[in-house]
This record gives C-alpha cells, structure tokens and sequence, in this order.
C-alpha cells in the first residue's frame, strides 16, 4: 500500500546561527506532526559559513533525518519570500515513507590519466532522479553532467551551485554530517515522484537557422550566408522595444532535440552571445556549436523571464518545491521583491518551498541535463 509524503518548510531571518535553526526545524516539526523526515535539504546566507559546523550537528539532532544536504547561497528562498543579500536559513523537509534516498558525496582527484570525479555510489539501477549541490570553484558542474548524459542516459539532475562567496573556500556543502568546502553533494530520489521544471526566462525572435559553417563556439554561418549578416538583418526587422533588448544583451537558443519539426518553448538551450568578429562575420558564443544544429535568436527582459515561469507552471499540481534561481534574477532583473517564489506560490498555491540564488542552476532540457545561467530550475514533489 502506497503511503501518502508529507513535506514542510521552514525559514528564518535571524541572524544567529543558533536561533535560525532552532526557529526552522521547530516549524518542521510542528507541520510534520511528530514524523521525522527522510529527506531535509537546505540553505543558508553567507552570514553563516562560519557557523556551518556547528548549524549541521544541530539541525541533525534537532530533526533527525535519514539523509540532509545543504548549501549556502547569497541570497535563500523560504515558502514564496526570496531574501536577498540578508542573513536567512531555510530548509524543506520531507516525509517520504516509500522513497530509496542514496547520498552522494563527490570529489575530483588528480590521476595519472588526468582528473576524474571519485565517490560515485554503487548502486545496482540508475533512480530516476539525482538533486546536485556543487562547489563552484573545486567542481566541474558542466563537463560532470555532459558525461552523466553519457554515462546514464535518462538520469534527471536537478540543483545548483553554491554561491556564498566569489572566491575557493567561501562556500560550504553539506552531506549528512560531513560539512565540505570543495566537490558537490547531492541524493538520487527513487519512489518519490518528482517533476523537473526549467525556466531559462527568453523568448525567441525571428525564424531558426541551420547552422552550416562553425568552428568550437564561434557560427561563421547560419543558413549559408554570415551570421553576423543574418543578425543585422533580423535587427532592422525588430520594433523599438526588442531592438533596444538585442543591444542590451542576445542571446542563443540551441535546440537540443534536431527530431522535432517544430520548436517552441523548451526545446532550446539557451547560451550566451559573446562577441561578433566583422571581419569574418562570425559570432561568439558560450558554448561549442557544430554545424548542422538549430539555432534562433533569443533576447531576455523581466517581462520574457515572467512569462516564461508562468507558462511551465500553468496547470501543474505539486506538493512541495525547491527553487533553484539565478543570482541575476531576482530583484535585479525583476525590480521587485519575491518574484520567482511568489509565482510559485501563485499558480502552486502555499506549498512548503525553500530554494537559493544560485551561482548555476542544474536542470534538464531536451531530455538531457546542462548547467544554465539566468535560469529558474525547479523540482515539483507530489
């Protein structure tokens, strides 16, 4: 017989370590109603780094899960408030009586044949789904998750990169009891049915492109003519409003799945535009492109990253969510407080949430798993 999960959230703005997680897990408990989670992820300000080894033993005692990882982030997500840049600990607490959870703890070592990632866990199956906390500065998200695709087909990643500090050293992870400043730290969910969402926050403009001339990350060609050409040309079609969002900042969507005869919202990978070559014509962008891909223009304002949240998460049902959103988003993009966690709690209702303003947010596309920038990437539990 299939036992019903409960979840709850907790969120506090104290600036003691101490009474932030005495306030947190006395909520969860209060909303778990005795039970004690299996699953507790959560998030912490810079403010207490310095704190972490103590705040983990506690919340360990406190809520006694089967298995807790964390992450500090300048800025946390609890239910549909988003603190930003102020001392603030949250966390999501799980019931989860049918769940398999399988920690992981990961590293990279130096070997004769060159880095590899260590700590993978031996397990007989692949669970559907792995949550992914990472150190900026000591883990390689990105070429992680293109060998994951490689290696495990199908495996859904979702999570982020710690983004406490700009420099190695400042952040902190957390496993169980093992509070960490390198690697990444996650746990592969199977039994609980969880839903990935991922809003990198664009919309496309003009018509997409084959990509027939390209070398590493720079498009000498788009549909056999110069890209730069075909840019210009598509800017002198734009109205005022999308011109002056070209000039501010462009953007590439790649598609990831070249088997569909038409592409819309969520096929494309978005990328960066990074630069322009006159001479040649050729653009720059954030990642390598290989001839033969799609490709089409995309711009981002406020107004394309709300409508885009709102888009994924219209008709959906959930239980509970962890927000994953950039660092850029935020007040910053939207110039008001809460966005991203106010439509959630929206469209989703007051589910329990928590989430950070991460340095990368982790989350599939297209059926395979990339690191984004600018991007909200949720997990929707049932």
């Amino acid at each position: 017989m299939t036992q019903v999960n409960h979840f709850a959230s907790g969120l506090s703005r104290h600036p003691l370590a101490s009474h932030a997680v005495g306030e947190t897990a006395g909520a969860v408990m209060e909303q778990l109603d005795g039970d004690d989670p299996d699953l507790v992820v959560c998030f912490a300000s810079p403010h207490f780094v310095g704190a972490f080894d103590d705040l983990v033993p506690a919340l360990r005692e406190l809520l006694n899960p089967r298995v807790l990882i964390g992450a500090t982030a300048v800025s946390v997500i609890g239910n549909a408030e988003e603190v930003e840049e102020a001392p603030a600990f949250s966390l999501l607490a799980g019931s989860l009586p049918d769940a398999h959870l399988t920690p992981v703890t990961l590293d990279v070592q130096d070997t004769p044949d060159g880095p590899a990632i260590v700590g993978w866990p031996e397990i007989d199956e692949t669970p559907p789904t792995l949550m992914l906390l990472a150190e900026p500065f000591s883990f390689p998200a990105d070429a992680f998750l293109r060998r994951l695709d490689e290696d495990r087909p199908g495996l859904r990643v979702i999570g982020g990169v710690a983004s406490a500090a700009m420099r190695p050293g400042g952040n902190r992870i957390v496993a169980d009891g093992d509070v960490r400043a390198q690697g990444a730290v996650g746990v592969f969910l199977d039994g609980v049915d969880v839903r990935p969402v991922v809003s990198q926050g664009c919309r496309p403009i003009g018509q997409p492109f084959v990509v027939t001339a390209a070398h590493r990350n720079f498009i000498q060609e788009l549909g056999g003519r110069q890209a730069l050409e075909r840019l210009r040309e598509l800017a002198d079609g734009l109205d005022e409003q999308d011109r002056a969002l070209v000039q501010s900042g462009l953007h590439l969507g790649v598609v990831v799945d070249e088997h569909r005869t038409k592409f819309e919202r969520g096929d494309f990978l978005i990328r960066n535009l990074v630069g322009a070559d006159r001479e040649t014509g050729a653009l720059a962008v954030g990642d390598q492109i290989a001839v033969g891909q799609t490709v089409q223009f995309q711009v981002r304002d406020a107004g394309a990253a709300d409508e885009d949240l709102r888009s994924l998460l219209a008709g959906a049902e959930a239980s509970a969510a962890l927000v994953f959103t950039c660092n850029g988003r935020g007040r910053h993009l939207f110039g008001t407080p809460d966005h991203d966690a106010g439509v959630v709690a929206e469209l989703l209702g007051p589910i329990p949430a928590a989430g950070a303003f991460c340095a990368g947010e982790i989350g599939p596309i297209g059926g395979r798993n990339f690191l984004h920038g600018f991007t909200a990437s949720l997990a929707l539990f049932s």
